[in-house]
């Protein structure tokens, strides 16, 4: 089976996850399969939502419900966590909205959201437009700049020696930046 047989019938799903677990790359990635007609737009659009839509009622709920719990307790003593319920205060439905398009507030903002007073259905209602704009713009970002992507790689001409290497470093690069920012949030 070749490559692009395993990105056609597992794209769909890998956008999805990759939504729910790391989020913009993976979304704009789904973005440039679809330019390359590998997976449907409106399928990678979908995914993405439903991806970042589910991740997101996941930890409000778990912040709701669980708030009184150790876990939630240690996350509510993190930085992050005070300034999103700062900026949930000072603009309620912004910051809903939002929250999702701030480097650093992706995954404290639901949980800190659930903590607090903010109706389940407003934050479901909101939450659901966030998600859906910043799917389409995310994939819509890959799928535009699919062309000069391409256009690139079909310059560049790596081999699969390079492209390896290439994984490796950028994987390399991406466990060090998660360690130096655990270390600093622990």
């Amino acid at each position: 089976m070749t490559i692009e047989a395993i990105i056609a019938r597992w794209g769909v799903a890998a956008v999805f996850a990759g939504a729910m677990l790391e989020g913009e790359t993976a979304v704009i990635a789904g973005g440039l399969l679809a330019h390359q007609g590998l997976i449907a737009w409106p399928l990678a659009v979908v995914a993405a939502t439903l991806g970042s839509f589910l991740a997101d009622q996941f930890f409000f709920a778990a912040g709701r419900r669980y708030r009184d719990r150790p876990f939630v307790q240690r996350w509510m003593q993190k930085r992050a966590f005070a300034k999103a319920l700062t900026l949930l205060e000072r603009y309620p439905v912004g910051f809903i909205f939002a929250f999702r398009f701030l480097y650093g507030f992706r995954t404290v903002s639901p949980v800190a959201i659930g903590t607090s007073r903010v109706p389940s259905s407003t934050f479901l209602t909101i939450n659901a437009l966030a998600a859906v704009l910043w799917a389409s713009l995310f994939t819509g970002l890959g799928y535009w700049f699919g062309e000069a992507v391409t256009e690139l790689a079909g310059r560049l001409r790596p081999s699969r020696h390079t492209l390896l290497m290439g994984v490796a470093v950028l994987s390399g690069g991406f466990a060090i930046f998660q360690a130096v920012r655990w270390w600093r949030n622990r």
